[in-house]
């Protein structure tokens, strides 16, 4: 038997009967389980590989750095030999072309998604608020779209929390809206209910927890594009793309809800698929447990649908965790795709975890699965994959195949140089700051405060129109004549042109004028031309 996989099937293991993963039936996901230091790495290295070897690509993170070793020549080891000979395996060293990735930029590609695509229910977990914080993120996120103000990073949305922020209370005849330019803002976050400083301050404390544990390195721009996962190299590979995630891991609920935004994402990009000989992508979840830890029901509810609905856009899923209880009853009806290395049974807790893993595998009058889970070496697992029409195996005891690319890290110096000819190079690695809503929202301050130096100005000059009607003129020229923009994009050299000719014609032309006709005009856009966002419960699940 050599290297290569068949056609159709990926070689995983060897025991009394050959091991087998259909590629058919990849995307109906799968689960890798086991105690710490029995296996899962490498077995989820091997089905890596074998992936690759069909063409598709396949997207990992790497907890412990060990996994990274997937990009280098694999090393003939007297262990590895032995393994091989014992299942008549051709061994022959091989490496993969491989793309690293790391939310903080350092070990690889940095990875930033804007504010906006997250959205407010994904972003409330990864804050940890409450159900009244996260109602309030949610009025910020609708002010947002109603006024157009494109949330991309961690300023913009401290920005518009600041600007829906209920004012101080005035002495009696003194200005209510503070004379700050925003008590329209304000007005219209309170019309969803108390929106209060109190409430709006803890999720600025929040903010800056997760802004010292890394966070901002993930909000911002160029956002990723995940078709950048989806590649092949130049012999029709797939591309193994790996996430940096050693230092992540010091943040788990940016680590869950970062790869959970990834879910999201495919779901809402990819068109449908059915069922495809063979899937688009491979996602491995590696410490799954993190996903589900302390989730509250309406994102469990999310998260069902995303794996349950995801299959049929051609992505397998596979979760990796250290027992099967980590996953969700419901979630783990779905992965069938199975690979269960050794548990041990030393507590209540650690018995029950054995007896739920044998209890999700297919029986085998040759085995007593719960004894064997307990008995199972290093390298050995038990196995069930689909078949046929969907059907599960029996469950058998193989020895794991020996991974042909290198088992272990790889040095700084071959990181560097595979990031120096990466397929994505200079394509993320300089952060762009884009006008948002920070930027508008200073700019709206500025143009409403009471204007001074006016001396020596010719009375006789025609007062400029209020910056506010301006931009709803604009706006609506915008919409007539199509140089609206999608949120977050710099404007087009002609938009530029349309903008300063609107606001130059208006100012010297109809001068004073069109003050009072844009207030009219503009008073009844916001009502007749509404900005209506439907965001998906996961940030990322429907777009505009």
């Amino acid at each position: 038997m050599s290297n290569s996989d068949t056609a159709e099937k990926v070689f995983i293991g060897k025991g009394e009967e050959t091991a087998w993963l259909t590629l058919g039936l990849a995307n109906r996901h799968g689960l890798a389980t086991g105690a710490t230091g029995t296996g899962k790495t490498v077995s989820l290295q091997i089905m890596a590989e074998g992936f690759a070897r069909a063409g598709v690509p396949v997207f990992a993170a790497d907890i412990k750095g060990d996994l990274s070793g997937i990009a280098a020549m694999g090393e003939p080891k007297d262990f590895i030999l032995k393994r091989a000979k014992d299942m008549d395996l051709d061994f022959q060293p091989d490496e993969f072309s491989t793309v690293f990735w790391d939310v903080f930029g350092e070990q690889g590609h940095p990875v930033r998604a804007t504010v906006s695509e997250i959205g407010p229910l994904l972003l409330a977990r990864m804050l940890d608020l409450n159900d009244v914080q996260e109602g309030v993120l949610n009025v910020a996120f609708k002010i947002a779209d109603e006024e157009g103000f494109p949330l991309l990073d961690f300023k913009d949305l401290r920005a518009i929390l600041d600007a829906i922020s209920p004012a101080d209370k005035k002495k009696k005849g003194e200005d209510a809206g503070g004379g700050d330019g925003l008590a329209d803002i304000k007005a219209a976050a309170q019309k969803f209910g108390n929106v209060t400083k109190q409430t709006i301050g803890t999720i600025q404390r929040q903010l800056l927890v997760l802004e010292n544990q890394g966070g901002e390195n993930f909000f911002g721009e160029p956002a990723l594009q995940l078709k950048d996962f989806m590649r092949t190299d130049k012999d029709g590979r797939g591309m193994i793309n790996i996430l940096a995630a050693d230092k992540l891991m010091s943040s788990p609920r940016l680590y869950a809800t970062f790869l959970l935004w990834m879910l999201s994402e495919l779901f809402e990009e990819l068109p449908e698929a059915g069922d495809p000989p063979k899937p688009k992508l491979v996602f491995f979840f590696d410490e799954a447990h993190l996903l589900f830890t302390d989730a509250p029901k309406a994102l469990l509810d999310k998260i069902e649908q995303v794996v349950r609905l995801i299959r049929s856009k051609g992505v397998g899923v596979y979760f990796v965790t250290q027992n099967p209880i980590d996953v969700p009853d419901r979630v783990l009806a779905q992965l069938g795709n199975r690979v269960q290395h050794a548990l041990r049974a030393f507590t209540p807790r650690d018995q029950k975890a054995v007896a739920a893993a044998a209890q999700t595998f297919r029986p085998n009058p040759k085995l007593d699965t719960a004894k064997v889970i307990t008995e199972l070496g290093k390298g050995e697992a038990l196995v069930s994959f689909l078949e046929g029409n969907g059907t599960p195996t029996m469950v058998e005891r193989v020895f794991i195949r020996p991974p042909t690319a290198r088992m272990g890290p790889i040095t700084p110096e071959e990181r560097k140089a595979i990031l120096a000819k990466s397929p994505v190079k200079g394509k993320y690695d300089k952060a762009i700051d884009s006008e948002s809503a920070y930027e508008m929202l200073h700019k709206r301050l500025t143009e409403t405060a009471a204007p001074v130096g006016t001396e020596g100005v010719d009375p006789g000059t025609p007062a400029p129109a209020p910056a506010g009607v301006l931009d709803k003129l604009a706006n609506i020229l915008g919409i007539i004549f199509g140089t609206s923009r999608p949120r977050g994009t710099k404007l087009t050299t002609g938009q530029v042109i349309a903008r300063d000719l609107t606001r130059s014609v208006t100012n010297t032309v109809i001068g004073g004028a069109a003050a009072k006709i844009g207030r009219s005009v503009g008073g009844s856009v916001g009502g007749s031309i509404g900005r209506t966002i439907v965001r998906g419960a996961l940030g990322g699940l429907l777009r505009r």
